[in-house]
């Protein structure tokens, strides 16, 4: 893949970003969804890739568009993988909270794991802590391996967390073995980044999440020298049908980076929606302008762009507006 599709594939998730802004605060997450998608996919028609969505809105029967098996980009340039998510957070947007993102990761043809929609375990750590640590230790042993690589006392390591029913056994160990907890209402993509971004000081990502987002995740841990290890959790005997169908002959066997992501190229791209951990949000400003906050990164070059772009919005058409 060209260098140059890193600085395309920025200008996707502007655009996305832009659309769902509007819809901040306004209690519709499907209609700020449905802006991202939109925008995003009539984006992606300019990219000069040749491209297949292999992680999207769903099936093709499920979503009009992003669909898994879409062929998205101008029909020119390198045959890719594309995994997208226009609005990562869509409650978030809907309630004006924190870290709502638009992302999207491309890598060469075969490269991405199809993963299918349903929970993946995980563990997501920065540079520091990759290769040192393994999903199947009990949590405690975790912590006390990441004290000890991180030369950290244990009540000064912060791990992230979904805020969610299922994760309160796990909260309760993390309470008793004495670490901070933070907690995220929604935006699995951005806590799993956040170990490998030094200014959300987030040591461990843990906890279960979309397997989908875990794949988006471990293309930017890539990008960044961090790792993600992730194992999913059908709970089904159609989920674990689905899994085979999708190529894993065992649902349940332990992914690491490679199985995610593969071993070559990829290129990830995120813009804010809202402020996150380490992205601003969408700031709407005088003379119908907005200012958007990206990184863009890629995984050969270990090359990670932050970009602040003001845009003159009369001139995007490709924009939807919400009716006051």
């Amino acid at each position: 893949m060209e260098r140059e599709l890193a600085l395309e594939i920025v200008r996707v998730t502007e655009l996305a970003a832009l659309a769902a802004a509007p819809w901040m605060g306004r209690g519709n997450k499907h209609e700020a969804d449905g802006a991202a998608t939109g925008a995003m996919r009539a984006m992606l028609e300019s990219v000069s890739i040749r491209g297949t969505v292999v992680i999207g809105e769903g099936e093709m029967d499920e979503a009009p568009m992003l669909y898994i098996g879409e062929q998205v980009g101008s029909m020119q340039g390198p045959e890719v993988d594309v995994a997208v998510d226009p609005l990562e957070g869509t409650e978030i947007v809907a309630k004006g909270l924190n870290n709502a993102m638009s992302v999207i990761a491309v890598a060469p043809k075969g490269q991405l794991l199809h993963a299918p929609d349903m929970y993946m375990e995980k563990l997501a750590v920065g540079p520091e802590l990759a290769g040192k640590l393994r999903l199947d230790d009990p949590i405690r042993t975790t912590v006390e391996k990441a004290s000890l690589a991180l030369n950290k006392k244990i009540s000064d390591i912060t791990v992230m967390i979904l805020d969610r029913p299922r994760h309160e056994a796990l909260v309760r160990s993390l309470r008793e073995i004495g670490v901070r907890i933070k907690f995220l209402s929604d935006g699995d993509v951005a806590g799993a980044i956040a170990p490998a971004v030094p200014e959300a000081g987030i040591d461990l990502y843990v906890g279960s999440g979309g397997a989908p987002e875990g794949v988006l995740a471990a293309a930017a841990l890539k990008c960044l020298g961090g790792e993600i290890q992730g194992r999913l959790i059908p709970e089904s005997a159609e989920q674990e049908e689905r899994c085979v169908r999708m190529g894993l002959s065992d649902p349940r066997m332990l992914l690491r980076m490679d199985d995610m992501v593969g071993a070559g190229d990829v290129i990830f791209a995120a813009t804010g929606v809202t402020p996150g951990e380490f992205l601003g949000g969408v700031r709407m400003l005088p003379g119908e302008r907005a200012e958007t906050h990206s990184m863009v990164m890629r995984a050969k070059t270990r090359t990670v762009r932050y970009i602040r772009t003001q845009h003159y919005l009369p001139n995007k058409p490709l924009l939807g507006r919400p009716r006051a």
